[in-house]
This record gives structure tokens, C-alpha cells and sequence, in this order.
């Protein structure tokens, strides 16, 4: 006779834990972010500015999904008070939970936050006189660009540390015997007893978040212009 506990294991299912847009939008930036600086090294400036402004146009997305997506795709989820993050690091686990960690969720927002300065301080930066400037560089001076430029050229460094802590920690959930990319690829981890996963795409909101992040993108890539 079956065992009734295996019989109710065997039931569960995996839970799903990240949405499809927003596994999209993650694994953009590991493919992003890399050709950003080769551009940069090559001089291929045309096409540097053009895979900024998509960059622009995810990171506005993920602001965006992190107030309308659904459960682990909110900041309201991940980002936790100190205490909960020194409580986490005591004691090293929580309760069941899916979802970025108390740590993990200041570290998703330090990154996703750097890579917002850094955009936005291409978007000011260059030269008019080299004929490659980013599509807000009119709207400051000379000297103010030239500044902005040096800072976009050593912030970049900025976010190469945070991606490698990045990889990091998820190396040391790995040795842990915590695998945190499957999930990231599939949406989806083994069985969680008592937790039920973030249930339906919701996919109205996603297209809504997909046209309000274009729509900002766009009117930035035209240097926003007056509306009226």
C-alpha cells in the first residue's frame, strides 16, 4: 500500500515563481550590458546609442512591472526593511517563500538602480562636435556633457562589480545546493509545500506596462519633446 505522505508528494506540483516577461527582461541584460561596452570600445556609437535606448526602454518596463507585475515581480515583495535583511542574514533561511531572498531584493535593486544611472547619464552624454551625442545632450551645456561623458565611462565599472557579486551569490546558492537559474530560464521550481506560486500571466497589465515603457523610451529617444 502506497505511502500517503509519497502519494500527497507525488501530487505536487512545481511552483511557478517568475513570469514570462519578466524572465524576458532579465536575461536581456546579461546580453545588453556586455555589448554597451564593446560598442563603447569599438566606437560604434550609432549603434551604442540605439542599444542604450532599448536598455532604457527595459529598465522603464521593470520600474513599471514592479508596481503592477505580479507577486515576485513587485518591489513591494523583495524590498525589505533592515531589520528583515539583518534577521535573514542571522539566521541564514526564512519561511517558505518564493522570490528574491530580503538580501537578494536590495541587491536586484542596486543593480537595476546603477544600471538606471548609467543610462541616464548617456542620454546627456557627448559631443556635438564628434557628431554622436545621446538625445538629451542639447539639453545641457558643453562643460556639463563633458563631465556627464567621463562619469558614464567610469560608472560602467560601477556595474561590472555588481554583476559580479551578482554572480557571486548565485554561485554560492549553487554550492548550496540552491539553484536559482533553472527557475530563472523555466519560471518554475520543485514542489513548495504550502506555497502555491503567482498563479496567472497576467497579460493586459504586461501589454500595458510594455506600451507605457516604449511610449517613455520613444518620447526620450526624440528628446522629449512638449507633449502639447
Amino acid at each position: 500500500m502506497a505511502d500517503p505522505a509519497e502519494t500527497a508528494s507525488a501530487r505536487l506540483r512545481d511552483v511557478t515563481v517568475w513570469d514570462p516577461l519578466l524572465r524576458l527582461t532579465h536575461w536581456s541584460f546579461p546580453l545588453l550590458v556586455p555589448a554597451m561596452w564593446w560598442t563603447a570600445e569599438n566606437s560604434k556609437w550609432a549603434l551604442h546609442k540605439r542599444l542604450g535606448l532599448v536598455l532604457l526602454g527595459l529598465l522603464l518596463f521593470r520600474v513599471v512591472w514592479g508596481f503592477v507585475g505580479p507577486e515576485t515581480a513587485r518591489f513591494s515583495h523583495f524590498v525589505k526593511g533592515p531589520g528583515v535583511v539583518l534577521a535573514y542574514l542571522r539566521s541564514g533561511a526564512g519561511g517558505p517563500a518564493i522570490g528574491h531572498s530580503p538580501l537578494g531584493g536590495w541587491s536586484t535593486v542596486a543593480l537595476l538602480g546603477a544600471m538606471l544611472v548609467q543610462v541616464s547619464l548617456g542620454l546627456f552624454a557627448g559631443d556635438p562636435f564628434d557628431g554622436m551625442t545621446g538625445p538629451l545632450n542639447p539639453l545641457v551645456g558643453v562643460m556639463v556633457a563633458d563631465t556627464i561623458t567621463e562619469i558614464h565611462e567610469t560608472f560602467f565599472w560601477v556595474i561590472a562589480g555588481l554583476v559580479g557579486l551578482h554572480l557571486a551569490a548565485i554561485t554560492l546558492y549553487a554550492v548550496k545546493g540552491d539553484d536559482l537559474l533553472s527557475p530563472m530560464v523555466g519560471g518554475d521550481r520543485p514542489p513548495m509545500p504550502g506555497v502555491a506560486g503567482i498563479g496567472p500571466m497576467p497579460w493586459v497589465r504586461g501589454l500595458l506596462a510594455c506600451g507605457v515603457a516604449g511610449g517613455l523610451a520613444l518620447w526620450v529617444a526624440f528628446g522629449v519633446p512638449p507633449l502639447t
